[in-house]
C-alpha cells in the first residue's frame, strides 16, 4: 500500500516537473518574442522619427515652393499690370499721333486768324499768355534741374571733403586703414554646389552680412534656431565694398597709397580673412591668370598686386627726370610652417634657412632673399606668377585652392637724387685725401648707412610665359661707410688768379622705400576643413601666426610696454610695418553666409580692433639703404651668392 502511494507521488512529481519545464520553456519563448517585439517597436519608432523629419523637410520645401510660387505670382500680376499700363500708354500715344494732323491744321488756322485779326488786342493777349505760360514752365524746369545738380554737386563735395578729413585724421593718429570686401554668394562654396538653395532663409547659405553704405556693414548674427535676433551688429570701416564691386573699384582706393611710396614712405597692403573669402582673388586675381588670357580679360581680373606694379611703373616714368631717377627690385617669398621660403630661389638653394635682421633704423631685412631688378610691370607680374606656382597650396573641404602659407611680395624702390653744391679749394683737397668711391658703385652710394654694392643685369625680353629669365643680382661684401658720399669733381674756374675759386660737386643720395603686398593664409576650422596629417600641421601654424598677429595689434592698441613681435616669423617680418614706420592698409575679406558665422564674426572683430591702433604719423624715409652693420653683410654674403647667382629655373606646376 505504501509502495503504491510512493509510486503515485513520484508520478505526480514527474508530472509537475514536466509542467514546470513546459512553463519555463513557454516563459523563455514569450520573453524572446517580447524582445523581438521591442526591437520591432524601436525600428518603428526610428522609422517614425525619420518619417517625421522627412515630412518636416518636405513641408519646409513645400513652404519654400509656395513662397516662390506666391512671389512669382505677385511678379506675374505686377508684370500684367505693367503690360496693361503700357498698352494704355500705347493706345493714348497712337490717338495723339492720329490727332496731330488735325492739331497742326488748327494751329495753322489759329495763326491765320491772328494774321487776319490785324492787331486785334484779344488775339494778341491770347497768344502772349500762351507763350508766357510755356516759357515759365520751361524756366521752372531748368531751375529745378539746376537746383538738383547743385545739390548733387554739394553732396559729392561734402562726401569727398569728409573722406579727405577722415584720411588726414587717420594719417595724424597713425591709425591703420581698414577696408572690408564682402564676397558674393557662390554655390560651390556656400550650398554644396546646389544653386537652388543658394541664399534661401533657414539654410546654411542664408545671407547674414549686408552692406549698408560705403562705410557701414551690418552683421546679422542668428540664434541657434536660425532666426534673426537682436544680436545684429554694425561695423564701420574706412571703406566697405559690395559683393558686385569689381577689381577696378577696389584698386581705386588703394592707388593713393602708391603715391606715398614715391614720396618716401613705406607702404604695406595685406589681405586678412578666412579660407575661401577671396583674399588671393583680391590681391593677385583669378586663378585663370596662371594661363595665357586675352589682354582685356586679364586686366579685368587682375588684383591689387599686378595693378600696383603697373601704377608704380607709370609713376616712375612720370616723375623721372635728369636729376631724379628710380629703380625697382622684387622679392617673392612665403612664410610656411613658420619658416621663410624664397619663391624665386633656385631649387638647389631652397634649403637655405632665411633669418630676419633688424637694421639700425628699425627696419626688418632678410638679406639672403633673391632680389630681382625689374623695369616693367610685365616683369613684376611674371615673377609673381612664378612665385605663385611654387607657393604651397592644398585642397580642403572648404576650398579647392586653399593657400597653406602667407605670401609676401616685396617691391623695393630706390629713388636717386642728384644735387650740386659749391666748395672751396680747401674742401676739395680734403675730399681728395678722403677715401674716394669708385663710379662702379652706382646707386648704392648714399649718405647714412653701410650699403652693399648691387650689380646690374640686362632686362629680360618680354614673354607671355610667366617664366622669368633675369639673373638674380647679388649683394657684394664691399660696404659703404656712413660718412661716404658720391663726389664727382667737375670744377669750373671762374678766376684763374683768384685764391678762392669755387668747385662744383655732385652729390647723389638714394632713398629706399618698400611696398609689401601680403596675402595672408586663411584662418580655418579643422572640423569644417577636414584636414589631416601634414595639412593639419599647416593649419595649426597658420592659426598660430594669425593669433600672434592679433596679439601684436592688441598690445599696440593697449600701449603695452612689450609687443610680442618675435612670437612668429610673420609678425617679426612685419614688425616695422605694423609698428608705425609704414602706411598700412588691411583688406578684410568676409563670406556673407550663415555657414561661416564664427569666422566672419572673428574677422570683423579683428578689423575693429585694428582700427583702434594709434601708432603716430608714418615716418618718411631718409636717404638710407639697408642700414645693416658690416659684419651682417659679410656673414650672409655667401648664402645670398649661392641662392641668387644664376637665373631662376623655369616654372613648374604649382605644388598642391
Amino acid at each position: 500500500m505504501l509502495a503504491n502511494m510512493n509510486k503515485m507521488m513520484m508520478e505526480k512529481v514527474k508530472s509537475f516537473q514536466q509542467q514546470l519545464r513546459s512553463r519555463d520553456e513557454r516563459i523563455v519563448a514569450l520573453e524572446t518574442e517580447n524582445a523581438m517585439l521591442y526591437l520591432k517597436l524601436a525600428q518603428c519608432q526610428c522609422q517614425l522619427r525619420d518619417s517625421k523629419q522627412e515630412a518636416t523637410y518636405h513641408a519646409e520645401i513645400k513652404r519654400e515652393d509656395e513662397k516662390l510660387r506666391y512671389e512669382l505670382r505677385e511678379k506675374l500680376f505686377a508684370a500684367q499690370d505693367d503690360l496693361t499700363k503700357l498698352r494704355n500708354q500705347f493706345n493714348t500715344t497712337r490717338e495723339q499721333i492720329k490727332r496731330l494732323p488735325l492739331e497742326l491744321k488748327n494751329s495753322i488756322s489759329f495763326d491765320d486768324v491772328i494774321k487776319q485779326a490785324g492787331g486785334s488786342s484779344i488775339m494778341k493777349n491770347l497768344s502772349t499768355e500762351h507763350t508766357l505760360s510755356t516759357e515759365q514752365l520751361q524756366d521752372k524746369l531748368l531751375q529745378a534741374e539746376r537746383a538738383r545738380d547743385e545739390a548733387m554737386r554739394k553732396t559729392n563735395m561734402e562726401r569727398l571733403r569728409r573722406r579727405t578729413l577722415h584720411n588726414t585724421l587717420v594719417e595724424l593718429r597713425g591709425n591703420i586703414r581698414v577696408h572690408c570686401r564682402v564676397r558674393p554668394l557662390l554655390a560651390a562654396l556656400d550650398s554644396n554646389g546646389d544653386g537652388r538653395l543658394l541664399g534661401l532663409p533657414k539654410t546654411q547659405s542664408e545671407k547674414i552680412v549686408e552692406v549698408m553704405d560705403e562705410e557701414t556693414l551690418l552683421f546679422n548674427q542668428l540664434n541657434a534656431n536660425n532666426s534673426s535676433s537682436n544680436k545684429a551688429k554694425t561695423f564701420e570701416y574706412e571703406r566697405v565694398y559690395k559683393p558686385n564691386d569689381d577689381q577696378t573699384m577696389i584698386f581705386a582706393d588703394v592707388a593713393p597709397l602708391l603715391t606715398s611710396l614715391l614720396d618716401g614712405y613705406n607702404v604695406c597692403i595685406m589681405a586678412y580673412g578666412q579660407t575661401g573669402s577671396g583674399k588671393t582673388h583680391t590681391m593677385v586675381g583669378d586663378h585663370s591668370l596662371y594661363n595665357d588670357l586675352p589682354d582685356n580679360e586679364e586686366e579685368y581680373k587682375e588684383g591689387i598686386i599686378p595693378r600696383s606694379a603697373k601704377e608704380i611703373i607709370r609713376l616712375m616714368k612720370e616723375r623721372g627726370s635728369a636729376t631724379e631717377s628710380y629703380s625697382l627690385e622684387i622679392s617673392v617669398f612665403e612664410v610656411y610652417n613658420n619658416e621663410i621660403n624664397d619663391l624665386l630661389a633656385r631649387d638647389d638653394a631652397k634649403t637655405i634657412k632665411h633669418a630676419v635682421f633688424s637694421a639700425n633704423d628699425g627696419s626688418q631685412e632678410i638679406p639672403s632673399l633673391v632680389s630681382q631688378p625689374v623695369s616693367s610691370a610685365r616683369e613684376v607680374i611674371d615673377y609673381v606668377t612664378y612665385g605663385m606656382r611654387h607657393r604651397h597650396e592644398d585642397s580642403t573641404k572648404v576650398h579647392a585652392h586653399s593657400s597653406r602659407s602667407h605670401l609676401i611680395v616685396q617691391l623695393n624702390l630706390f629713388q636717386t637724387n642728384m644735387a650740386s653744391s659749391a666748395t672751396t679749394p680747401l674742401d676739395e683737397r680734403s675730399d681728395e685725401t678722403s677715401p674716394a668711391l669708385s663710379p662702379s658703385v652706382g646707386r648704392s652710394k648714399q649718405i647714412g648707412t653701410s650699403i652693399p654694392v648691387r650689380s646690374r643685369s640686362p632686362a629680360p625680353r618680354y614673354s607671355r610665359s610667366p617664366v622669368p629669365s633675369r639673373k638674380a643680382h647679388s649683394r657684394s661684401s664691399t660696404p659703404v661707410s656712413r660718412s661716404q658720399e658720391l663726389v664727382s669733381p667737375t670744377s669750373s674756374t671762374t678766376n684763374n688768379e683768384s685764391q678762392t675759386k669755387n668747385t662744383t660737386k655732385t652729390i647723389t643720395r638714394t632713398i629706399k622705400t618698400k611696398l609689401q603686398l601680403v596675402d595672408l593664409a586663411g584662418s580655418e576650422c579643422v572640423g569644417m576643413s577636414g584636414v589631416t596629417g601634414s595639412a593639419l600641421r599647416e593649419t595649426s601654424n597658420i592659426n598660430k601666426s594669425l593669433s600672434a598677429l592679433a596679439d601684436v595689434l592688441q598690445a599696440l592698441s593697449e600701449n603695452q610696454n612689450h609687443i610680442p613681435y618675435r612670437n612668429t616669423k610673420l609678425t617679426h617680418i612685419l614688425q616695422d610695418t605694423i609698428g608705425g614706420d609704414s602706411k598700412l592698409l588691411v583688406m578684410l575679406c568676409v563670406s556673407p553666409v550663415q555657414k561661416y558665422t564664427t569666422e566672419t564674426s572673428q574677422c570683423l572683430a579683428f578689423g575693429s580692433r585694428t582700427r583702434q591702433v594709434a601708432r603716430g604719423p608714418a615716418k618718411k624715409r631718409r636717404p638710407t639703404g639697408f642700414n645693416l652693420d658690416i659684419p651682417l653683410w659679410s656673414s650672409t654674403e655667401s648664402l645670398h651668392s649661392r641662392s641668387s647667382s644664376s637665373s631662376i629655373p623655369r616654372a613648374s606646376n604649382p605644388r598642391r
